[in-house]
């Protein structure tokens, strides 16, 4: 045995003895009639699941959370955003490593929803109704599934926007209205603004798409399915986002470069894409990390023809099969996180989280002039469009539905493909997938 391992059994042994005298300690105390201090005895420890920048968010709310809870430890774990929904999507299936806590992302809540891994919030003593009223309504409808089950409590949104570069606007001398009257109007202002400076209108025209098919959505519906399972990719609002996207590509007004890319980045920092397509949290991220130099050049308005759309969400959930001796606490934290109206707004100011939960909306801070906006009270528009956003149902497929529909557009934009076509031939496929 070298030096290192007699110094690792020593500790091991000094360990172990002295968990032996705690442990008879504590029995002769409880035959007096005493306990241990709290700090003797061990803590309870929360385990939360996240993914950036929701595991920040949740580290910052902590240390007033533990105020409360002075003998409880959170481990927060983080990972990559898809290297999480992985991870949770295997301990769900098989119960090994659950997390306490875990964050899901609105796309991939509808993979969790319909099945038993997660528990049902209507049921005692959660009782979630009783909060249902206190947030955004379209957000606590997605957590929502046919059994009648809410199986997550929504804490952050993200209302529409069309962010654009008023700079590039000006030198092309295209107005705000131009933009937003319709989608054909909007699609006429890039043909002018490639026209005066070479510029792209948008990223890729599968940003387009993916505003469009989430507008008109009826109640019942989701983005790919309604809540009988039938598909819906087929319908005029997938033939319209089609049409449109393949329009952008005709006139080569898309640089046709991929969200979270370098050259998206890079498109942003340079002034070559003159809009984005987004939800509202893409401000924030434009400002603080993506393209800080861009500061005031850009501007924020409402999607064109009136739509109004959501685009990403966050989401607490608690797993079914995770150490019932967590269950109470666990609940509590997600409580804190949700319905403590100080705790949401923390997480706004500091990462542009929009707030999930109303009571929150009324705070001062949505009137403030954002400055990388030049001035603008954006939020007051985010706020109104969250307000008027209908609640779109999701689904198990939706996130292979997603992979299915770009695939099919892909095949339009790049092989001239008949639009009928590519969606019959993705109802098809999704047919057969609808129900597993």
């Amino acid at each position: 045995m070298n030096t290192n391992e007699r110094a690792g059994w020593r500790a091991w042994l000094d360990d172990k003895l002295l968990q032996s005298k705690l442990t008879a300690l504590s029995m002769l105390l409880g035959l007096l009639g005493l306990t241990l201090p709290l700090s003797a005895a061990a803590q309870q420890v929360l385990v939360v699941a996240a993914y950036p920048a929701v595991d920040e968010i949740v580290r910052a709310a902590l240390p007033a959370w533990q105020s409360l809870h002075p003998n409880v430890e959170v481990k927060v774990v983080s990972r990559q955003f898809a290297d999480h929904h992985t991870a949770m999507t295997t301990a769900l299936s098989t119960a090994v490593y659950l997390p306490d806590v875990m964050a899901l992302e609105v796309g991939y809540l509808g993979r969790f929803s319909p099945g038993y891994g997660l528990e049902d919030l209507t049921r005692p003593p959660y009782d979630i109704a009783r909060f249902k009223p206190r947030f955004v309504p379209y957000a606590y409808q997605q957590a929502s599934n046919r059994r009648g089950e809410v199986v997550a409590v929504p804490t952050d949104i993200g209302p529409g926007t069309l962010l654009y570069r008023k700079d590039v606007l000006a030198k092309a001398g295209v107005s705000e209205a131009e933009l937003t009257q319709s989608w054909d109007s909007y699609v006429a202002a890039g043909i002018k603004i490639k026209a005066s400076s070479g510029g792209f209108l948008l990223a890729h025209a599968r940003d387009i798409k993916n505003i469009l098919i989430r507008t008109g959505i009826q109640p019942g519906e989701g983005l790919y399915f309604d809540n009988q399972s039938r598909v819906l990719v087929a319908s005029p609002r997938f033939v319209r986002a089609f049409e449109l996207a393949r329009e952008v590509r005709q006139h080569k007004l898309d640089a046709r470069v991929l969200a979270w890319s370098a050259d998206w980045t890079e498109g942003f920092k340079r002034g070559s894409i003159a809009t984005q397509l987004t939800g509202a949290w893409l401000a924030g991220h434009l400002n603080t990390w993506l393209a800080p130099n861009t500061a005031g050049l850009w501007r924020a308005a409402q999607l064109p023809e009136g739509a109004f759309a959501a685009y990403g969400g966050t989401f607490f959930a608690l797993p079914r099969k995770a150490d019932p001796a967590n269950k109470a606490l666990a609940w509590d934290l997600i409580q804190f996180l949700t319905l403590n109206r100080e705790i949401q707004l923390r997480a706004f100011k500091a990462q542009d989280a929009f707030p999930a939960l109303l009571e929150a909306h009324d705070d001062p801070f949505f009137e403030q002039p954002i400055a990388f906006l030049g001035g603008q009270t954006a939020r007051i528009g985010w706020r109104d469009a969250a307000r008027r956003i209908k609640a779109v149902d999701v689904h198990k497929q939706d996130a292979f539905a997603e992979e299915v529909i770009d695939t099919e557009l892909d095949k339009v934009l790049e092989r001239g493909k008949d639009i009928r076509t590519a969606l019959a031939d993705a109802e098809r496929l999704l047919k057969q997938r609808a129900t597993r």
